[in-house]
């Protein structure tokens, strides 16, 4: 599976726009958006991407969350290139279908494990790629130093599960990826979790 990030050259505030296809963009790959930002140049970084002959240039979109800087540009996403929409979510218009949360679903040619991940937003998710090893975090707070604050159950839930998983990287909705240690990172940011929510219930 290929990753671009569509948003790289972005001038204004937007999240990243990751475009996901086939190593050989083949006719059963599922070109995929995960977000679609705000930027209107993602568009032509779209329609200038190498997404394989006589394919839609966006098959499938999944949101991590709704918030502005990750779906405003949905609604001209959906008219130029009709892609099935995925999001938690039920207060999007243009969503096809709705989340919960466990999914196992095709984007670009692997399967994609949907985890919902409540906290930063209650409509969050991550996106995990067994095969591959790497994870879309959205806006999860996957990088916590030091503990402090107080988090919910679901967050603590789900943060627990994805530390079962053997990821090799880590795309955010903003910044770089993670690409070393990212185990390693995400066992300290749940000891930290924990030891916050054990200060709380002192």
């Amino acid at each position: 599976m290929k990753v671009i990030n569509l948003s790289e050259k972005s001038n204004i505030y937007t999240s990243n726009v990751y475009l996901l296809t086939g190593d050989w963009n083949g006719m059963k790959d599922v070109n995929t958006l995960v977000d679609v930002g705000r930027d209107p140049n993602v568009i032509d970084e779209i329609n200038q991407a190498s997404t394989g002959v006589g394919k839609t240039k966006v098959e499938k979109v999944i949101l991590t969350h709704n918030h502005y800087d990750h779906a405003s540009l949905l609604p001209q996403i959906k008219t130029l290139f009709k892609p099935h929409v995925y999001a938690y979510s039920s207060s999007l218009e243009g969503v096809d279908t709705y989340l919960k949360g466990g999914e196992i679903i095709k984007f670009a040619d692997r399967m994609g494990e949907i985890i919902h991940t409540p906290g930063h937003s209650n409509d969050s998710i991550c996106l995990y790629f067994e095969e591959e090893r790497i994870l879309f975090a959205g806006d999860t707070p996957l990088i916590i130093h030091s503990p402090g604050n107080s988090y919910e159950s679901g967050f603590i839930k789900a943060l627990e599960y994805i530390c079962s998983k053997t990821i090799n990287t880590i795309y955010f909705g903003h910044g770089r990826p993670l690409t070393h240690n990212c185990n390693e990172v995400l066992q300290e940011t749940l000891q930290n979790v924990r030891k916050s929510q054990i200060a709380c219930n002192d």
